[in-house]
This record gives structure tokens, C-alpha cells and sequence, in this order.
């Protein structure tokens, strides 16, 4: 009956050191779910059709007010085929958003960001024509 206990005792640190890790796993999820969690999405379109507009470029800013000086944030990124940009790891609060494309006017506004998951949705429109 003693020699029962030892092999118990065995198999239960073996099991303790195979079920760690991936029970450590569970608990954090992987870099790329956290990333693709916390990225802001802007969608721009133009004209009378609502075209999206591809290659747009994106200015994402804000700014942050302290005692001594102001600390601004600046990102920019260009929206792809379907006219969406995906800004990684976006601040929250009073954001201003430019946009600038060719053959389109430039675009911009301060938008509040109170959630990451919502979808900003911007309409361009042509310029003037000049005679």
C-alpha cells in the first residue's frame, strides 16, 4: 500500500505541470484579439452615390491639456478599397478627424469618441468648379 502513494503523488505533479500552461493560456488572450479590440474604424465615402474613396488619408488628433504644456497625439492612416480606415489603439474623448483625398475637399471636425467599436461614417464632397 506504500507504494501506491508515490506513484499517486507522481502522477499529480505531472498532471499539475500539464495543465498549467494552458490554463495560464486561457487567462490572457492572445496580442492579436486585444488588438484588433481597440482600434477605431472610419468609413469614407463621396459624391452623389456615396462612392467609398480609396487612399483617402486619415488624420486622427487630439489633444491633451495639462498645467505646464499641452501634449498632442497624432496618427494618420489611409483607407483602403472599400474606404475604410482602421485606426489602432485610438484615444477617447474630443478627437479631430481630417481627411484629405484628390479630387475631393478636405474634410475636418472634432468628433467625440466615447466607444471604440462605433463607426465613423464621413461624406466628401468635390470641389467647386473653377471657371
Amino acid at each position: 500500500m506504500r507504494t501506491a502513494q508515490p506513484i499517486s503523488w507522481f502522477a499529480f505533479v505531472l498532471l499539475a505541470l500539464a495543465t498549467g500552461p494552458a490554463l495560464s493560456a486561457q487567462k490572457n488572450p492572445p496580442p492579436n484579439a486585444s488588438a484588433e479590440l481597440r482600434r477605431l474604424t472610419i468609413e469614407v465615402t463621396g459624391g452623389d452615390d456615396n462612392k467609398p474613396i480609396e487612399n483617402a488619408s486619415v488624420y486622427v488628433k487630439t489633444e491633451e491639456q495639462h498645467m505646464l504644456k499641452d501634449k498632442t497625439t497624432e496618427q494618420n492612416v489611409k483607407t483602403n478599397m472599400q474606404g475604410i480606415a482602421h485606426v489602432p489603439d485610438p484615444p477617447t474623448g474630443r478627437v479631430l478627424i481630417q481627411v484629405v483625398a484628390d479630387g475631393w475637399k478636405p474634410f475636418g471636425r472634432w468628433f467625440e469618441i466615447a466607444d471604440l467599436k462605433q463607426v465613423v461614417k464621413i461624406h466628401l464632397d468635390r470641389p467647386p468648379k473653377w471657371y
